[in-house]
């Protein structure tokens, strides 16, 4: 742990190392690797993020065989509930086909599989591309473990109402499978091949079937990052709160700086940005009644333990908030609450500031500005480059049109239409992209 000498105002020493890691300082070499790595796109004749279908790191090894096991009746992988963070996660309610999200489920037609199709309306080709993926997957690995024999589908998207209210069979998420020949011995180790394929969740439910699920598509690390929902407040300079949705870039809001200490920073960006879009959020309640909403993929100061993914937080870790003895005052003193639950919700509008210190406090709780990669340090040294960039148009603009000219703020709100973006910021898609090349898979969130 870094230590420092001094307390600063309102900050417990062990506060001040918070968003530092103890054993992991990343390398000049790390960061050099990263901030260069970042450009290959721009560079490669506008191949851009096609690159980023290739097999990434590792992909010309061959995978060391291992002898795999079959599951028991009733056994399910993970060991945990379907609707949690670490299996499929919950529901988000019925897709009819009038409605929007009808349109994110795609037809699989793989003549390597057979489809019962019971109702006959193609109902069960019907499902979501991270589930037609894995499907596809598990088809292939049934045929080299069967020569002869083809993976069967029974149940797939359920527009009937013939499953529990928050089943996952009504969103595409969810398929029951078997195999062609409809041999019962096969299906333990069915239900292992449809692990190894990288279902979220695969439960050995009955004696005729396999059932597996995955996560939505929306919360998939590459498209979620990290985020707060729009109804989350922030401090701003003169002690008032605003919620997330109405902060402007430019904005200062409470941060905390590398020392441990409350600052007002500006807002230079937004990494991510959604109006309208519903995400799966972690939602954590502290023992004094603080509660903090953000993606599963975000950072957040636990003490003892640096940085850590918001989806990895666990009842009796502790996080920084601020002190509520303190309501009244600017200079806000913070202090570890115990984390008393969390559990995902669903929440709409979706919101990720990047102040200039890459840390925010949001509803009264420390967070970090970044996510994916677990490592403060080494993502606001990767952003430095935006940073200065940024630092540089501001100061430009200031020198030309005057800190003080009206004319400013008219145009800082007509010119960046980056208050206006949607989706995720350009620059962090790139190092999304990067991370997965050169960042240590144990520091990527998966």
């Amino acid at each position: 742990m870094v230590h420092h000498r001094h307390r600063r105002h309102g900050l417990q020493a062990s506060h001040h190392c918070a968003l530092r890691r103890r054993a992991t300082t990343p390398s000049l070499l790390q960061v050099f690797l990263l901030i260069l790595c970042l450009w290959l796109p721009v560079l490669d004749n506008g191949a851009g993020l096609v690159l980023a279908c290739g097999p990434g790191r590792g992909g010309g090894r061959r995978p060391g065989l291992r002898k795999l096991t079959p599951l028991v009746f009733k056994q399910h992988v993970p060991n945990v509930s379907e609707n949690t963070l670490p299996a499929s996660g919950i529901s988000e309610g019925r897709v009819s086909r009038h409605d929007s999200r009808f349109r994110d489920l795609v037809p699989n037609y793989n003549a390597d599989i057979i489809f019962k199709d019971e109702e006959g309306t193609g109902a069960d080709r019907l499902m979501t591309q991270r589930c037609k993926e894995k499907l596809n997957t598990l088809a292939i690995s049934v045929m080299n473990q069967w020569p002869g024999v083809k993976l069967r589908v029974t149940e797939g998207w359920d527009e009937e109402g013939k499953h529990a209210t928050d089943s996952l069979h009504y969103e595409g998420r969810a398929v029951d499978v078997t195999t062609s020949d409809r041999d019962r011995s096969k299906y333990g180790m069915l239900a292992r091949l449809a692990v190894e394929a990288g279902f979220d969740w695969v439960y050995y439910e009955s004696r005729s079937h396999i059932h597996c699920s995955v996560k939505s598509e929306s919360s998939s690390t590459v498209k979620s990052g990290g985020c707060f929902p729009g109804r989350s407040l922030v401090r701003t300079e003169d002690g008032s709160t605003k919620r997330l949705d109405q902060v402007e870039l430019g904005e200062r809001i409470a941060a905390v700086d590398s020392h441990g200490d409350v600052v007002y920073s500006e807002v230079i960006a937004f990494l991510d940005r959604s109006v309208t879009e519903r995400r799966q959020f972690v939602r954590l309640t502290t023992e004094s009644g603080r509660v903090l909403t953000l993606t599963p993929a975000h950072l957040v100061p636990v003490e003892g333990r640096s940085t850590v993914f918001a989806g990895r937080v666990r009842p009796g870790d502790k996080i920084l908030v601020r002190d509520p003895a303190d309501e009244n005052e600017l200079r806000h003193r913070l202090r570890w609450d115990e984390v008393v639950d969390s559990r995902l919700i669903l929440e709409e509008g979706i919101y990720a500031p990047l102040t200039s210190e890459g840390t925010v406090v949001v509803d009264d709780v420390v967070a970090s500005c970044y996510a994916i990669v677990d490592n403060q340090q080494l993502v606001h040294l990767a952003f430095l480059p935006y940073r200065v960039w940024s630092g540089v148009k501001t100061f430009v603009e200031r020198r030309v049109l005057g800190a003080e000219d009206h004319r400013y703020t008219d145009v800082r709100q007509d010119e960046d239409s980056r208050t206006e973006q949607e989706g995720i910021l350009w620059y962090a898609s790139f190092l999304y992209w990067v991370s997965s090349y050169v960042t240590p898979s144990n520091m990527v969130y998966q």
